[in-house]
C-alpha cells in the first residue's frame, strides 16, 4: 500500500485503470495462453507448501506484476525459423539485447544463428557472455551441417566450454544481469524451438538467479555430475508470495524430491514426459490414483512402449495416459500437482538424469502459473492418442 494519503476521486480513477487492465490482461491469455506474472486471481500470500516442499524468505525486489513469464512452444502455428521473432527464440533475443553486465549459459546444444548474432553483438558491447555445453551433442555437433554457430562466438571472443563427460551436460538454463531466470525443457535449437512441445519458465528474482549462478560457477570451474556439491538447503526462495524450490542432478537426488510432492497429492496431477522410464515415480502416482486422486499424463509416442518405459504400467493401472499427437516429438518435462504446483526443468523422469546427466528441476507452487501449464497441458491431451492395445503385451 501507498504511503501517500488518495483522495477519493483519486481511488475511483485507479480502481477503474486497474479493471481496464485486469480485462486487457484476460483477453491476451484468451488469445496466447502465455502470461506474465500479471495477477488476474489472486495468488496466496502465505502458500502453504506441501510435504517435500521447503522455502526460505526473501524481500521482494520486483514488481509483483512483472515477475514471471511462460512461454510454450507452438509447432502447429509457430514453425518457421525464418520468423522467429514471435517465437520463444524471439522471447531469448529480447532479453539478450536487454542483458547489462553479463549473460551466463549453460545449455545442452545450439544451433540457432540469430541468437548466436545476438551474443555476438552483446558481446561487442561490453557484456560479459559465457557458455556450457555438452561435449557430444553441444561442441563436436558444431561441425554438423547447418551448425558453426559455436564457432562463430568463439571467434567473436564469447568463452565456451564443455562437460568432456560421458553423461550428459542436459541443463537449459540461462542467467541474465544476476536478475534473471531463463529455463524449462527447450533445448536452443530450430527442432526445439519450431517443431517439439516445449515450455520455458523466466522468474525475474535475484535469489533464484543466485541459486543457478552458483551451479553455473561450479560447473565453469569443473565440476559437473557427481563432482559437483549438493546445497540443496540453500535452493529455495520465496518470490512475491510465490514459494520456489530448485534441485541439481545428480548431487540433488531429485527423484527423492519429486515423489514426496507427487505423495501428497490431494486433487489432481497432470505430466507431459519425453521419457519416463522411473518406476517409483510412478507407482507414487498410481497410488495416489487408486486413492481417488484425478491423474493424467502425456507421453512422447517414441520409445513410450520399450520395456523400460512405464506406459505400460500406467495402463495396466487404468490410469489415463496418451501418446503425443505431435509429428515430430514431445520434449516436456513437467508434473502439476493440485493446480497449484508446478515442477519443471531439464530433468526427465529417468535412472540416467537421476545419477548420471546434469540436468535441473524448478519447483513453483503458484496456482496461476500452474493454470496455464494445465491448459498445455489441456492442448497436448486434446491432439494426443490413446496407447494401442496391440502394441502392449498383456497386463501381468
Amino acid at each position: 500500500m501507498s504511503r501517500k494519503r488518495r483522495s477519493t476521486k483519486g481511488s475511483g480513477i485507479t480502481t477503474l485503470l486497474a479493471l481496464i487492465v485486469v480485462v486487457v490482461l484476460g483477453f491476451i491469455y484468451t488469445l496466447t495462453g502465455n502470461g506474465t506474472g500479471t495477477a488476474a486471481t489472486p495468488v496466496p500470500t502465505n502458500p502453504v507448501p506441501p510435504a517435500g516442499f521447503t522455502a526460505t524468505p526473501s524481500v521482494p525486489t520486483v514488481n509483483p506484476a512483472q515477475w514471471w513469464e511462460v512461454y510454450f512452444t507452438d509447432p502447429l502455428t509457430v514453425n518457421n525459423p525464418e520468423q522467429w521473432q514471435n517465437s520463444i527464440e524471439g522471447r531469448l533475443i529480447g532479453k539478450i539485447n536487454a542483458a547489462q553486465s553479463n549473460i551466463h549459459i549453460v545449455a545442452f546444444e545450439f544451433d540457432l544463428t540469430p541468437v548466436a548474432d545476438a551474443l555476438i553483438a552483446a558481446k561487442q558491447r561490453g557484456i560479459d557472455v559465457r557458455w556450457i555445453t555438452d561435449d557430444e551433442n553441444g561442441i563436436e555437433a558444431d561441425s554438423d551441417p547447418d551448425r558453426g554457430q559455436f564457432e562463430k562466438m568463439q571467434n567473436a571472443g564469447i568463452d565456451v566450454i564443455a562437460d568432456a563427460r560421458s553423461a550428459l551436460m542436459h541443463n537449459k538454463f540461462i542467467i541474465f544481469d544476476g536478475q534473471i531466470l531463463w529455463t524449462g525443457s527447450t533445448n536452443l535449437t530450430v527442432s526445439g524451438v519450431f517443431q517439439q512441445n516445449n515450455n520455458t519458465i523466466v522468474v525475474h528474482s535475484p535469489d533464484v538467479a543466485a541459486i543457478y549462478e552458483r551451479e553455473f560457477e561450479e560447473m565453469w570451474n569443473g565440476q559437473f555430475g557427481p563432482k559437483s556439491p549438493s546445497t540443496a538447503d540453500q535452493q529455495a526462495a520465496l518470490v512475491n508470495g510465490t514459494a520456489i524450490q530448485v534441485y541439481f542432478s545428480p548431487e540433488d537426488k531429485v527423484l527423492d524430491r519429486i515423489i514426496p510432492i507427487v505423495a501428497n497429492a490431494q486433487s489432481n496431477i497432470r505430466f507431459l514426459a519425453f521419457s519416463f522410464t522411473d518406476y517409483p515415480l510412478a507407482k507414487a502416482m498410481i497410488d495416489r490414483y487408486a486413492a481417488g486422486v484425478d491423474v493424467a499424463g502425456v507421453y512422447e509416442k517414441t520409445g513410450s512402449e520399450t520395456e523400460s518405459a512405464e506406459l505400460k504400467t500406467f495402463v495396466c493401472a487404468h490410469v489415463p495416459v496418451r501418446q503425443d499427437g505431435n509429428p515430430r516429438f514431445l520434449h516436456d518435462k513437467v508434473i502439476v500437482v493440485d493446480n497449484r504446483i508446478v515442477i519443471s526443468g531439464s530433468f526427465n523422469f529417468s535412472n540416467n538424469a537421476t545419477d548420471n546427466n546434469d540436468e535441473n528441476v524448478i519447483i513453483i507452487d503458484n496456482p496461476e502459473i500452474a493454470s496455464l501449464y494445465m491448459q498445455e497441458f489441456g492442448k497436448v491431451w486434446g491432439i494426443a492418442k490413446d496407447p494401442d492395445p496391440a502394441k502392449l503385451s498383456a497386463c501381468q
